[in-house]
């Protein structure tokens, strides 16, 4: 049973192979459906923007009858503002950049530094610092609002904060044995 023609081998793997390039060539294309995303988040980063400028003419307009206090919850909500606000450029800059396109800076004066070393785990333990330091704005807002607060409140905000800092630390610490693994694996 000869039947072996590798011409007609040939023309058979041709279709599959054409077939083959086309889906790999969708699923590559499939990624520029994360650009919407990243439009969404600028929209939402303007929405952050807005509150941070209303919670600041509050502070503005209410200067000289706020407590000590008060000057420090409204401040600390500002700054709560800006760390989201930080972290949806995180998101946004280097998500695109990792995921759907390379950014064209090179040699822009306004490029951020940590965007020339960016990848998957980098931004996953930046992103994983920015809520931890998210999350320490609210326990320290609730510190000092603790009398108005029940004891629950507070113990799950306490809570929360201590799992987001042990989760911190794994993915760090995840990511260092990856790294040293890659490391060894190149020098053999």
């Amino acid at each position: 049973m000869d039947d072996f023609n590798p011409e007609l081998t040939e023309f058979m793997t041709k279709p599959a192979e054409r077939s083959l390039k086309a889906m790999e060539g969708f699923i590559f294309w499939s990624r520029w459906l994360q650009a919407p995303l990243y439009i969404g988040l600028i929209i939402a980063q303007a929405v952050y923007v807005y509150q941070f400028m209303v919670e600041l003419s509050h502070l503005v307009g209410k200067v000289g009858s706020l407590t000590d206090t008060d000057v420090m919850l409204i401040v600390l909500g500002l700054i709560d503002v800006v760390m989201i606000a930080n972290l949806l450029i995180m998101v946004i800059i280097g998500g695109y950049e990792t995921f759907v396109s390379r950014l064209d800076l090179e040699g822009h004066p306004d490029q951020p530094e940590w965007l020339s070393h960016v990848n998957a785990g980098v931004l996953k333990i930046k992103l994983a610092t920015a809520i931890i330091s998210i999350s320490s704005i609210h326990l320290l807002k609730t510190f000092i609002n603790a009398a108005n607060l029940e004891d629950r409140a507070i113990l799950w905000q306490v809570v929360i904060h201590v799992t987001f800092l042990v989760s911190a630390l794994t993915m760090a610490w995840t990511d260092k044995i990856m790294t040293s693994s890659l490391m060894m694996a190149k020098k053999h």
